[in-house]
């Protein structure tokens, strides 16, 4: 027979099934202040318990899954029903909402947090007296769920031939890189210190800025749209896809993109130039890639046709920095770019499992998980009273750094040439202080190319064309002797 306290957890789950998306509402403000001390003193013990109650539902399923016999007990029968509750996003979601949906048990209450170049320097008196709701713990709450969210979907209109109509176990990389772009142009549009409403009507631009990613090929940049643009680097529907890959989609999209504007006569939909950062020979042969202050200069002024001195521009720098692991020579540089006012976050996360990492705190690096199924939604573009909350969530999750996948993207977004100035002050600093083995360095001018020997042909598989050498063959690049490896 089960337990009085099994009994108990059953029908919190049930009671607590009726509302599957308290998670993803912001949940972030003063009044809840004082309510985060009380919640820190239940997680320890709720910790324990749901962990000891799910380990025990675990161990056993599976000790049932291997006996087959056709007798099957009245325990094994309610066994099987809880588990089927236990494993649920209804679950999770209510184990989330009981310890606290920030999973504050797990963050320090008292150390810094950089989250996309905003830091919270949060302490246990500011916490409980309120001090500077600025710095406090529920401001970080609410710029955190102010940030867009996006995951698998299912039930969208299928992708040209392939019929699929859910991204589930595939479209992860896609998904983050999309959080990665949405963020870059809430910063263009509405700045650094938007935050998501908690009442309807909603801004149309922020609305805007949702249409943008819904599940069509309709909108500009669909999980549709970025497989069609990236067929020349081997991306397609049901496949997993590295950041270099999918830097360089984006790249081909933007390019279409404003093809399709200047064709139509229309706004463009990435009002800003789309700079990818590679290393020597366009990634092909190592060296760490290079910021070129008059390359970026030539890509605005193409993008405004010489009508702007400067245009708004994002930077994507795809990176290996290791083979399984990552190098620890790296982790505090790549710390240190969430403190970039310009930081638009990083593509990455664990081996396999892309993620969108928008902070750090201690050893953590906090992110958006694009790895939760949620129904297709169509947000019209002038729709201000759209459902938009299954594109913001109120749980930080995180992952020790030094657990990332070695293979990740880092993204900077300059909104005139003052802040690409101040990016390219902030990036050289942080290469003089690399010890030699920098993230990327920034120089005036490029030298001229060299050659590319005639070894050197097309690999899909890791993201390198041909015609990514021949766009770029003005570019060049500098070889450093480091650990870099190839992309």
């Amino acid at each position: 027979m089960p337990s009085r306290a099994a009994v108990i957890l059953l029908g919190l789950l049930l009671a607590g099934d009726s509302d599957d998306s308290a998670d993803r509402e912001p949940v972030a403000t003063n009044s809840e202040q004082k309510a985060i001390e009380n919640k820190s003193l239940k997680a320890s013990f709720l910790t324990s318990f749901f962990t000891s109650t799910l380990s025990i539902f675990e161990r056993r399923s599976d000790s049932f899954s291997v006996e087959k016999k056709p007798t099957k007990s009245r325990s094994y029968g309610w066994t099987t029903a809880v588990r089927k509750v236990v494993t649920s996003g209804s679950m999770r979601r209510l184990q989330e909402r009981i310890l606290g949906t920030s999973r504050f048990d797990n963050l320090s209450m008292t150390s810094q947090i950089w989250f996309l170049g905003k830091c919270y320097k949060l302490s246990l008196e500011e916490s409980s007296q309120c001090s500077d709701p600025g710095n406090s713990y529920a401001a970080f709450l609410e710029d955190f769920s102010s940030r867009i969210w996006i995951t698998y979907r299912k039930g969208f209109e299928p992708i040209g031939e392939s019929k699929f109509t859910c991204d589930v176990n595939w479209g992860c990389m896609i998904r983050s890189s999309q959080m990665l772009v949405a963020q870059a142009l809430i910063l263009h549009h509405l700045g650094r210190s938007w935050r998501k409403p908690l009442q309807k009507p909603y801004d149309l631009q922020y609305v805007e800025v949702l249409h943008l990613f819904g599940d069509s090929s309709t909108c500009a940049f669909s999980i549709h749209n970025l497989l069609q643009a990236g067929r020349g680097y081997g991306l397609a529907a049901g496949s997993w896809l590295g950041p270099y890959a999918i830097c360089r989609t984006w790249e081909t999209l933007a390019r279409a993109n404003k093809e399709q504007a200047e064709h139509d006569k229309c706004k463009e939909s990435l009002p800003m130039v789309l700079y990818i950062v590679s290393g020597d020979e366009d990634g092909e042969q190592g060296g760490a890639p290079v910021v070129c202050i008059e390359v970026a200069a030539k890509l605005g002024s193409h993008f405004s046709k010489g009508q702007l001195e400067w245009a708004p521009i994002l930077l994507l720098v795809p990176l290996v920095l290791g083979l399984e692991k990552i190098n620890p020579r790296y982790i505090p540089l790549l710390w240190e770019t969430f403190t970039f006012p310009q930081s638009v976050g990083i593509l990455g996360g664990k081996p396999g499992a892309s993620t969108y990492i928008v902070g750090v705190q201690d050893d953590k690096a906090l992110y958006l998980d694009p790895h939760e199924v949620q129904p297709a939604v169509d947000i019209r573009r002038d729709d201000s009273e759209a459902d938009c909350t299954s594109y913001h969530c109120s749980t930080v999750r995180h992952l020790p750094f030094d657990m990332i996948d070695p293979s990740l993207a880092i993204g900077f977004y300059c909104r005139d040439k003052g802040d690409f100035e101040d990016f390219c002050s902030r990036a050289s600093q942080l290469a003089d202080s690399s010890n030699g083995a920098p993230l990327f360095t920034v120089v005036q001018n490029l030298q001229p190319a060299k050659p590319i020997p005639c070894h050197v042909g097309t690999d899909h598989n890791r993201g390198i064309d041909d015609s990514s050498v021949e766009n770029f063959s003005d570019i060049g690049g500098q070889v450093h002797e480091d650990e870099w490896q190839i992309l």
